[in-house]
C-alpha cells in the first residue's frame, strides 16, 4: 500500500510537468449493455449502454470506468477521450450510460450507481465489464465523471471496494435544488487522498465565483487551502480552473468543452483540457489514476 501511494504521487508530480510517459498500445472498441435503474427504483431492470475501448493486445488489464454528465449520452466527447486514453495506458476502459436526463436526491443517484457498481449482481456494469477477456479487476478499479457522473463515480466505492481511487469534474456538494450530500467525506467510503476534483470558476453549481467553488470543493474532498490549487503532494485535492486557462475564456460547468458552455456540442473537448500539461487537465487526472492499479 506504501509503495502504491509513493507510486501515486510520483506520477501526479509528473503530470503537472508533462513528463508521465503516454502509453500508445492499440486499441479495440467494444460495446455491451447492463441493467439498470430509471433512478427512482431500486430495482435494476433497465437496459443501459456500456461504450468500450481496450488494448487489441491479449493480456489481463486494470479497469477504467467513465460516468457522463445530466442529460449526456455514450457519444459524449469528453468520456469517449478519457476512454480511449485510458485504453491506450492498458485498460480495459468503458463509458457507462444511465438515466441521466434524471438528477434526483442522493438516493435516486445512490441506486444507480448501485446498479453500475454492485459487483454481487451478475447483471451490473461492472460485473459485465469485469468478465471480459481482457480484464482483471483484482488490478484495481478507477473511476472518473462530470457532474451527476462525477457523483456516480466518487459512490462507486460505496458498492465495490475493489474501486481505488475517483476523478470528478464539476463535482459539488449542491446542484441547483438538489442535494448531493452524500459525497461529503463522512457519508461515503471513497477516503479523501483518493479524490481528485477539479471545477471551473465560474461554474454555477459551485456559486458561479472562485470563492464559492472553493468551498464547495473543500466541502467535496476534505482538504482546505487558499487559491486555486489545493491538489495535495499525493495527487488527490482539488483544482478551480481560472477563465483565462480554457480556450474560450469561460471556466463553467462545462470548461473541458471547446466553446458554448453547457449548450455548446458534448463532442468537441477544450483543446488544454484534452493534451495539455497542466494540472487541472484529462492527462494529470488520467495519469493521477494510474496509480492505484497493478499492470
Amino acid at each position: 500500500m506504501f509503495q502504491r501511494f509513493i507510486k501515486a504521487g510520483v506520477i501526479a508530480a509528473l503530470a503537472m510537468t508533462g513528463l508521465a510517459a503516454q502509453a500508445q498500445l492499440a486499441t479495440t472498441a467494444y460495446s455491451a449493455t447492463y441493467k439498470g435503474t430509471s433512478g427512482n427504483s431500486t430495482s435494476c431492470a433497465n437496459d443501459y449502454n456500456i461504450v468500450g475501448q481496450e488494448p487489441t493486445a491479449a493480456g489481463g488489464y486494470p479497469v477504467f470506468i467513465y460516468t457522463v454528465g445530466t442529460t449526456e449520452s455514450t457519444s459524449n466527447g469528453q468520456g469517449l477521450a478519457a476512454i480511449k486514453k485510458m485504453a491506450e495506458k492498458g485498460y480495459v476502459a468503458a463509458m457507462v450510460g444511465y438515466n441521466s436526463s434524471l438528477f434526483g436526491s442522493c438516493t435516486y443517484i445512490s441506486n444507480k450507481t448501485r446498479c453500475i457498481f454492485n459487483s454481487g449482481s451478475t447483471t451490473s456494469a461492472i460485473a459485465t465489464i469485469c468478465s471480459r477477456a481482457k480484464a482483471d479487476c483484482s488490478k484495481g478499479i478507477v473511476t472518473a465523471g462530470f457532474s451527476q457522473g462525477s457523483i456516480i463515480a466518487t459512490l462507486a466505492r460505496n458498492f465495490d471496494s475493489r474501486v481505488r481511487a475517483a476523478y470528478g469534474v464539476g463535482l459539488h456538494k449542491n446542484y441547483t435544488t438538489f442535494s448531493a450530500s452524500c459525497v461529503l467525506p463522512a457519508n461515503r467510503a471513497l477516503p479523501k487522498d483518493r479524490l481528485r476534483s477539479v471545477a471551473g470558476e465560474g461554474d454555477v453549481f459551485g456559486g458561479n465565483t472562485e470563492a464559492s467553488n472553493r468551498t464547495s470543493n473543500i466541502a467535496v474532498t476534505g482538504y482546505t487551502c487558499t487559491g486555486t490549487n489545493c491538489l495535495q503532494a499525493d495527487g488527490s485535492g482539488w483544482y478551480i480552473v481560472k477563465n483565462n486557462e480554457v480556450v474560450d475564456g469561460t471556466a463553467d460547468h462545462c470548461f473541458m468543452r471547446a466553446k458554448g458552455g453547457c449548450t455548446g456540442s458534448q463532442a468537441n473537448n477544450d483543446a488544454n483540457w484534452l493534451n495539455g500539461n497542466n494540472a487541472w487537465g484529462l492527462n494529470a487526472g488520467l495519469n493521477w489514476l494510474d496509480g492505484f492499479v497493478t499492470h
